[in-house]
Order: structure tokens, then sequence, then C-alpha cells
């Protein structure tokens, strides 16, 4: 059998040929069952994220800023509490609020705020309520058109159950995509995520040492994160917030919704 320049037979030649065109086939399949899998996600939609550059956006600023806190030279912390509302704990956050005549930022879910309206009804005076989307699906990763079919949805149900339309948005889990961003300006939102949050899993059945360790975490403008539902573990954190509350006034902090922290000239609530 004769042989190449390179010492190959023709079968070697032959076979080499078809491993190098099964290669290709396979590389264009992976790379097609890749955008089947991935052309919903952010990178799958291009820069804008599955936005159609080529039409009216309706977008109200065309900006959005995303904000974690605010530079202020004034002792203010705003405290948020995500994912509610729930019968079982939301009660007990707003009981120790009015206790201690807090304003806090709700930043609810709307079909739980649908499911639960009654908790939430008239109990939310001197509060302020943020979208944080309809069913805590992580928004990042659908396109332009569902996310903002999905905060509007949501956006409605506490529009109608609170009587406060949200202003401010926070998407589940924190995080953020091009669609995410684009359904938020859409709506005219400011998006906050925070600067700090509750540490539970570091103080089981600590609700003392876990408010201590919050205390000494937070610094002027922080945006504190917690939850008013979730797993038994996060209730250190809530049967902790006379503590925590108690604790930052002695350091001279006053509590303010994240609007008011926002505010160009912040007047800060009464807190006692």
């Amino acid at each position: 059998m004769s042989e190449s320049a390179h010492g190959w037979s023709r079968r070697d030649l032959l076979r080499r040929s078809a491993l190098l065109a099964g290669g290709a086939a396979i590389g264009v399949g992976a790379s097609q069952a890749w955008q089947s899998t991935h052309r919903r996600l952010p990178l799958g939609g291009g820069p804008a994220s599955a936005t159609l550059v080529n039409q009216q956006q309706g977008l109200a600023p065309g900006a959005l800023a995303v904000v974690w806190s605010v530079p202020t030279g004034q002792r203010l912390v705003a405290l948020t509490f995500d994912d509610g509302p729930a019968p079982q704990w939301t009660p007990m956050v707003l009981d120790a609020l009015a206790q201690h005549r807090v304003p806090a930022t709700f930043f609810l879910v709307g079909a739980q705020v649908r499911r639960h309206a009654d908790v939430v009804r008239g109990r939310l005076a001197g509060h302020e309520v943020g979208n944080h989307s309809w069913a805590h699906r992580d928004l990042a990763q659908l396109d332009a058109v569902e996310a903002y079919d999905d905060l509007r949805r949501s956006h409605d149900a506490i529009a109608d159950v609170t009587g406060s339309a949200p202003r401010l948005v926070r998407p589940p889990y924190g995080h953020l995509g091009g669609a995410v961003l684009h359904a938020a300006a859409r709506l005219d939102y400011r998006l906050v995520l925070w600067s700090s949050q509750m540490v539970e899993r570091e103080f089981p059945g600590d609700s003392a040492g876990h408010a201590r360790r919050i205390v000494a975490d937070v610094r002027p403008g922080t945006i504190l994160l917690g939850h008013d539902v979730g797993p038994q573990r996060r209730l250190v954190a809530i049967r902790g917030l006379p503590a925590m509350i108690d604790g930052l006034r002695a350091r001279g902090f006053t509590f303010v919704t994240v609007s008011a922290l926002l505010g160009a000239s912040v007047t800060a609530a009464p807190t006692g």
C-alpha cells in the first residue's frame, strides 16, 4: 500500500479526514445545543440581553442606576425585608417595627401579596414597598419581555393590595442581567441591592450575638438586607430585631426607608 509524504497510508488519511469531519459536526451540534439551552440567558441575547435595539423600547428615563448603599455623613440606615409577606413571619417583623417606631422597606413578592393580602393590608403605613418579582424566579434568566411582564404583574398586585405603587425593585438573589435592567427602566424603577445583610447561619440560636454583629457592621448609608420569610434559621434575625434596633440607636443611627435614604436632602422619620 502506498504511503503519503509524511508516512501516512491512504487508510490513515481517510480515517483522519473522517474524524475531522465528525469533530466539526459535533462542534456545530454542540453549539446549536448550547444556543437552544442558553439563548434566553443574558449572553445568548447579546449585549442588550434580548432587547430589540431597532424598535422603541418604552424606557422612561433611558438610564438606570444600581444602588448598594448611599454616601452620607449622617448616621442613617435603611432596614429592608425580602420575599414576603408570609403569615407566620411578616407580622412578627411589623410588630417589632411598630413597637420601636422604625420605618422599613419591604421588597414584596407579587404572588405572596395576592395570597396573603390580609397580612399587609392596612399595616404598611409609614413603611415603603418595593417590587421583588411575581414568584421569585431568577429574572436574569428571562428575556426582556418576560422580565417586564413578571415585574409588571407584581407591580399591579402590590399597588392594588397595599395602595402604594412600588418605585423600587430588587431582583431575586440580587441577580442582574440586561433584561432585568431593561424591565426596571421601562417601569421607571430605581434598582436597589444592599451593602450589608443578616448572617443567620453564623449565629444558630443566638439572637443576641447576631444582633451585636449587625450593629457592629452597619455604617452610615447602609442598606441592610433581611427576610420576613424563609427557613427557620432566619428567625434568629427576626427575634433579635429589638436588640438590633436598640444597639444601632445607641450608636446614634436613625432608621429611614430606602427612598428617604436616596433622597437628595434626607429628612429622617421620627424613630423614638
